[in-house]
């Protein structure tokens, strides 16, 4: 089965790549965008229009129809630069607002341009969930294929909840992962969460709305157990924090697309302990599902 239709970027003419161009440092481009939610600026979400622009647009770019996507992005405030990262020479096509502004907290789309595209990590809540956002910059870089959403605000920068993007089907967020989700790419969403009497695990994983777990999510859990994690497995377990009420994973059930629900203790992130196991499990899924064998 084919679980991503982005066309391969290898020609810059024509249709196959973005008009604007950069050479950058992507680790740093990523981490300095996801920081800016520490300020906990207030976020104000887009509106329907906008939402359905955004999701026509970056469908199109899916799809490999870059004008096209350049043109339905531009009417929102949004751009699509084609980056070359200048640790790896990988490219990457980015979908995002200026640096100032409301949409500038939307969140941004980071698509590997040089490959099919097989599979796609989500950071929701960059700084709230600490290094999440440097786990999934890690992750992107880690095998080809795949691509990275990552919220532009801070859970609680909105009022009340709305910017809690796990949990709102009003954000540009949600409507980039569903876009990916129709069109089959597998995903991972990272938490964080601290330690507790109630939460004695290293990680914590789920597959959201769905009770059932796909072959990769028991391969993930057996490695972090080799490692000497202590993982709560949410498909067979009774766990705290399962994501059940994740509104990325409701879309994944309806679009019977993989969807695996990750948290992780502070001991598995940034630079905790045991955050080198952690990465070396996730990229180990990474590398199953960008090898097709799903």
């Amino acid at each position: 089965m084919l679980v991503g239709c982005q066309q391969n970027a290898g020609d810059d003419t024509g249709n196959d790549g973005p008009k604007a161009r950069e050479l950058v440092n992507i680790d740093d481009r990523i981490l300095r965008y996801a920081k800016q939610a520490d300020d906990r600026e207030r976020y104000r979400p887009p509106n329907e229009e906008q939402r359905n622009r955004l999701a026509r647009g970056v469908g199109h770019l899916l799809d490999g129809e870059t004008r096209q996507a350049e043109k339905e992005l531009d009417r929102v405030g949004f751009r699509v630069t084609r980056l070359t990262d200048t640790q790896s020479g990988r490219r990457y096509d980015e979908v995002a607002a200026g640096s100032s502004g409301r949409e500038a907290r939307w969140g941004r789309l980071y698509v590997n341009a040089d490959t099919a595209l097989r599979w796609n990590v989500q950071v929701p809540h960059p700084v709230s969930d600490r290094s999440t956002e440097i786990l999934g910059t890690r992750l992107l870089g880690s095998t080809p294929g795949g691509a990275l959403v990552v919220a532009g605000a801070h859970r609680e920068a909105g009022r009340g909840e709305s910017a809690d993007v796990a949990h709102r089907t009003d954000s540009a967020f949600h409507a980039i992962v569903t876009e990916l989700q129709k069109r089959n790419v597998p995903g991972a969403q990272l938490h964080g969460f601290a330690r507790s009497k109630k939460r004695p695990y290293e990680a914590i994983l789920s597959t959201g709305a769905m009770q059932t777990a796909p072959e990769e999510a028991t391969m993930l859990a057996d490695l972090m157990e080799n490692e000497g994690f202590r993982v709560c497995r949410g498909w067979s377990d009774q766990c705290p924090l399962e994501g059940v009420t994740n509104v990325q994973g409701k879309s994944a059930q309806r679009h019977q697309a993989t969807f695996l629900h990750v948290e992780l203790a502070p001991v598995a992130r940034g630079g905790g302990r045991d955050a080198p196991e952690a990465l070396a499990a996730l990229t180990r899924l990474l590398e199953t599902w960008s090898d097709g064998k799903r």
